[in-house]
């Protein structure tokens, strides 16, 4: 599946929350390989190194491990982790604002969770 890109952020960011939104929604499991630098590389059309930066950020934050000579495979708490750091991220980053635009809409929490969408 193409990636579709963005000019806000680096190419092998955009690839690593790729492989994490596959991991975060079961569709590579806990042991099992991710794709290969060169597949991925080829299938989103981008230079093997960047691909190689991404994986080599889920290896970093504990999400992928190596096998030598076999590639690259998911760890057996990638989704925890993954969902700690998301999490994390959300609250810094974009509640904030949310939180700012219920209070001018003069919502509450309580608000949100009643409504019937």
């Amino acid at each position: 599946m193409p990636i579709a890109w963005n000019d806000k952020e680096p190419i092998y960011l955009q690839i690593h929350q790729y492989l994490a939104q596959l991991i975060l929604e079961g569709v590579i499991g806990p042991g099992e390989p991710l794709p290969s630098v060169r597949q991925l590389a080829v299938e989103q059309h981008v230079n093997p190194l960047t691909v190689s930066k991404a994986m080599q950020l889920l290896v970093e934050d504990g999400v992928a491990f190596k096998r030598r000579g076999l590639g690259m495979f998911v760890a057996d708490d990638a989704a925890e982790l993954l969902r700690v750091e998301l999490r994390a991220r959300f609250l810094r980053e974009e509640w904030p604002s949310i939180a700012r635009r219920l209070s001018l809409l003069g919502l509450s929490l309580a608000d949100l969770l009643e409504e019937k969408l």
